[in-house]
């Protein structure tokens, strides 16, 4: 049985490439090649550019409301179709279906339909300069790009370009290659939608193709998501022609857990920030500080409900809670991280190796690990692993504990769990995070911006601040009185 072989989607359409060269998507979950994507060659690459150039022609002329009607009319289209594209997330990612269906879909149309509302709300400013005056205009950029991550493949591509075509952009979108599908069928609903051609395209491949959209000269701001040394990458290919640059990397965040906390909570959050989405997000709660009081206590409940509750499995069986990794090399990765655990020190205290389920015996699966008796210098708690790895910590000290947790070049998100609410927000507001949460962990609506502080990245998506950062304001000063001139 022949396996399908998509093309890159170009201005409203699929563009064969010339070079015929092609890449292979595996699923996660069987080890099985599922299709076949063309990769974007100079052809194609050629053609994005001038798809996009003419695209924003016709984009940024439309009144924010029309292009808030057709922006709308795609977020309609994703949720009627939520389950068939759930599917094809969990076929590409190896994600749980339980998760895909209520979370990666919804979620992205919810950012769609957060910036459609806020299209026709931009305005500029006016004021008078003694007789005379000026006032400002918000104007799109431009051609953007951006660049998505494989763990959450469709609800990345709505997060990019939510922001920016509302505010009047084209955007050239490249997803990983290992989870390319989501994108395309994202490209198609838009079109379906009403949007002109040329708006949203989509070209595949791997590094080539993400260098070639970070140096191009009509490309005007890069937006990436994925780990800290590709993105390091990224932002010095953009700064050869001055882009701007969105960074959304990795992290290795804390969660820490007084001693006044509800503790099964505190476990709930400890659990989904390491195990959800088998662990490969990049805002997980890997480092777990317990309050020692509260420590034995913290640790019974965590290991009982993580030996019990856990199902490892067919992705697409919704009573599996825990998918495979994203790909055999990944596997690999996070299996040599839990062997450095255990080698410098780390107790154990569940998991630690493969799986290999009967429903999906083939798959990359790791069981969901837990470490006790973690210092802080060890790898595994300094390191971000992207996998289901949890490392414990004891702290007795608030502000010990608050140093600990800043001791690192990282800063995406952060956790308290704590019934002392000025404790909480005193805490908070001391940790290097840009995404903090209280007494709760991982939500992140559209509403709120999301990003990081040190090595985690640059500039935020979601919330209002986005939507600006997809503009450039114009000053027009208007003379309303004789030029004085010594000439």
């Amino acid at each position: 049985m022949t396996t399908p072989v998509y093309q890159n989607f170009i201005h409203g359409q699929f563009v064969p490439n010339q070079s015929k060269e092609t890449f292979a998507v595996k699923n996660p979950a069987t080890d099985e090649v599922i299709y076949h994507v063309e990769v974007a060659d100079e052809s194609i690459q050629e053609k994005a550019i001038a798809s996009a150039r003419e695209g924003f022609a016709a984009w940024s002329a439309m009144a924010p409301i029309e292009r808030s009607r057709i922006l709308n009319k795609a977020v309609y289209l994703l949720r009627e179709r939520n389950d068939e594209l759930a599917k094809i997330e969990v076929l590409d990612t190896g994600k749980p279906i339980q998760e895909a269906d209520c979370v990666d879909i919804q979620t992205g149309a919810d950012v769609i339909e957060y910036f459609a509302g806020l299209a026709p709300t931009q305005v500029g400013t006016q004021q008078p300069v003694g007789n005379d005056f000026f006032y400002t205009r918000k104007e799109p950029l431009g051609i953007c790009a951006g660049i998505g991550a494989w763990n959450y493949p469709l609800q990345i591509a709505c997060w990019k370009s939510g922001p920016a075509l509302a505010a009047g952009n084209t955007l050239i979108f490249k997803p990983s290659e290992e989870t390319p599908l989501g994108a395309i069928k994202l490209a198609e609903i838009f079109i379906e939608a009403g949007m002109p051609e040329g708006v949203f395209n989509v070209v595949q491949g791997a590094a080539e193709v993400g260098q070639w959209l970070t140096t191009h000269p009509e490309i005007e701001k890069v937006s990436f998501t994925g780990e800290v040394g590709t993105g390091k990458k990224v932002m010095q290919s953009a700064a050869s022609n001055l882009k701007d640059v969105t960074m959304e990397l990795g992290g290795k965040s804390p969660l820490i857990v007084f001693d006044d906390a509800d503790i099964t909570e505190a476990v709930s959050a400890a659990m989904l920030g390491n195990f959800y989405t088998q662990g490969e997000i990049c805002t997980n709660c890997t480092r777990v500080y317990v309050h020692k009081s509260v420590y034995t206590q913290f640790i019974k409940e965590l290991k009982a409900r993580t030996e019990a509750n856990i199902i490892a499995g067919d992705p697409l069986d919704p009573n599996v809670n825990l998918g495979a990794l994203i790909s055999k090399k990944h596997q690999g990765l996070v299996l040599d991280y839990i062997e450095k655990g255990k080698a410098e020190g780390a107790t154990l205290l569940t998991g630690g190796h493969a799986l290999s389920p009967e429903s999906a015996p083939n798959g990359y699966f790791v069981a969901p690990t837990i470490f006790t008796d973690c210092t802080d210098d060890m790898t595994i708690v300094k390191e971000e692993i992207f996998g289901p790895v949890m490392s414990v910590l004891v702290f007795e000290d608030e502000a010990d504990v608050i140093t600990r947790a800043n001791n690192t070049e990282l800063g995406l998100g952060a956790g308290v769990f704590s019934q002392n609410i000025q404790r909480a927000h005193r805490v908070i507001h001391q940790l290097k995070a840009g995404i903090c949460w209280i007494n709760s962990y991982g939500n992140s609506p559209a509403e709120m911006p999301v990003g990081g502080y040190k090595q985690s990245g640059i500039g935020r998506e979601n919330g209002i601040e986005t939507l600006n950062s997809y503009t450039q304001t114009k000053s027009v000063y208007v003379g309303m009185s004789q030029i004085e001139s010594p000439f």
